[in-house]
């Protein structure tokens, strides 16, 4: 990432995340059509009705994993290959803790969580069997994200796309399996889910292992460096908050969503996952200007850093087009996959669809999100993501108490863009500060080295 034409580099590292990406939303999609289509709609609505419980946890590992392999990316593009080494067993240690930590929370607060949000009676129990599970096997999770960040920290983006590609092959093997041939529902998608991720997880490490002689460690790696596993929670607990408190964002608006019904419920549910889909190329540029960001800031280049901003913008902002256009016309298709065309209301299908027709105009500032939270983190900074996601928090939770009472399903339609909005207003100003910031530190390095010299 130190050499070469930004726009080039960024796309052949962003392409396969992208498709990586896409696989890994297989995972949930896969289990929201196969009970969809072979248990029915409100088991649907009940995978459905944890998004958000799903996205915070999952989320977490995602934010978390990505901020340890910050310091692998900047001591990699300083070319420190023992400290990279010893940032890499900290960070599997750090994983595992947050792993257990995660797990024994959430199992003990599932029920009441789901209770809280007023999930519909008729969806509660198959909802908490469903998530459980997942909180259960956070651990695939983590460290799938682990070992996935750890590759793309080293400029590695294609081999976790051909990971994943086994997993959810798995994935949709063992759905059908646990659905049709076991039938158990909703908590056999979840198990599928967790067997998948766990597969993915193991693949990854044994590659790490055998294709990089950098990364094997011996035992004077693992010796417990305090300072260093406060620094990795330093950048990546605001990076795991940044998704935790979006996701409590999703939560609040999920629990308006509740209140009309479990029709309702699955149609956001349907229309989430569809969104889903089409806007993976964005957290794809995120992780590569992160990526890149990073490794300059190791080689200290920082005119590198801005030129590779800028490309990242105008690379999300094409993307963003194309997402739209995506968007108005294959919605109404996407939806019929996860339903019986005969069986569910037409309702259903137009709700999902006036969903993803409204937040496709809003593309640019949710690009705009990835571009400069995921890059700013990659640069070192903590601060700007959690303050971008306490604005989306602030503005998502406004939308949910005040557009659904006035305006109805429409006004839950418009909560995510106003949230996207918040977030991305304040996103350039933080970056140009954070450069400045940079700038000064590097003079100030410069001019000690010369009095010195």
């Amino acid at each position: 990432m130190t050499k070469g034409s930004p726009a080039r580099l960024l796309l052949s590292f962003s392409i396969p995340i992208f498709l990586g990406n896409i696989f890994q939303q297989l995972y949930s999609m896969v289990d929201s059509i196969v009970v969809g289509r072979f248990v029915g709609v409100e088991a649907l609505a009940a995978v459905g009705s944890t998004t958000g419980f799903s996205f915070m946890v999952v989320g977490f590992a995602q934010g978390l994993t990505a901020g340890f392999s910050v310091i692998v990316s900047q001591r990699f593009g300083a070319k420190d290959y023992p400290k990279m080494r010893q940032a890499y067993t900290m960070s599997i240690l750090s994983s595992a803790v947050s792993s257990v930590l995660i797990a024994l929370i959430f199992t003990f607060l599932s029920m009441p969580l789901l209770r809280l949000i007023d999930t519909p009676e008729n969806i509660i129990e198959d909802a908490n069997s469903y998530i459980l599970i997942i909180y259960l096997g956070i651990g695939t999770a983590i460290f799938y994200n682990l070992f996935s960040s750890l590759l793309r920290a080293v400029g590695d983006g294609r081999s976790p796309v051909y990971f994943l590609l086994i997993s959810s092959v798995l994935n949709i093997v063992l759905d059908l399996f646990l659905v049709i041939v076991i039938p158990l529902g909703c908590a056999g998608v979840a198990i599928a889910t967790v067997i998948a991720q766990g597969l993915s997880a193991v693949i990854a490490f044994f590659y790490i292992k055998k294709r990089f002689p950098i990364f094997r460690f011996t035992r004077e790696d693992w010796k417990l460096d305090i300072p260093l596993c406060v620094r990795l929670l330093k950048i990546g607990i605001p990076g795991a908050f940044q998704f935790s408190v979006c996701a409590v964002g999703v939560i609040i608006v999920q629990a308006a969503i509740n209140g009309f019904g479990s029709d309702t419920v699955a149609a956001y549910s349907v229309g989430g996952k569809i969104e889903n889909v089409i806007t993976q190329f964005f957290p794809a540029i995120g992780m590569g200007i992160s990526t890149f960001a990073g490794q300059n800031l190791g080689a200290g280049n920082i005119k590198r850093i801005r030129q590779g901003f800028r490309t990242a913008f105008l690379i999300m902002a094409a993307g963003s087009v194309i997402a739209f256009g995506v968007a108005l016309v294959s919605a109404d298709a996407f939806s019929y996959i996860f339903v019986d065309r005969k069986t569910t209301s037409p309702e259903i299908i137009e709700l999902s669809v006036q969903y993803v027709h409204t937040i496709a105009w809003f593309f640019i500032p949710l690009g705009m999100i990835f571009v400069f939270r995921t890059g700013c983190q990659g640069l070192g900074s903590g601060a700007i993501p959690m303050i971008s996601s306490i604005a989306e928090l602030v503005m998502r939770t406004a939308a949910a108490f005040t557009l659904p009472a006035a305006f109805g399903y429409v006004g839950i339609c418009f909560a995510s863009p106003v949230a996207w909005c918040g977030a991305a207003a304040i996103l350039p100003f933080c970056y140009i500060y954070y450069m400045r910031k940079i700038v000064r530190k590097t003079e100030r390095v410069h001019m000690h080295l010369a009095r010195q010299a």
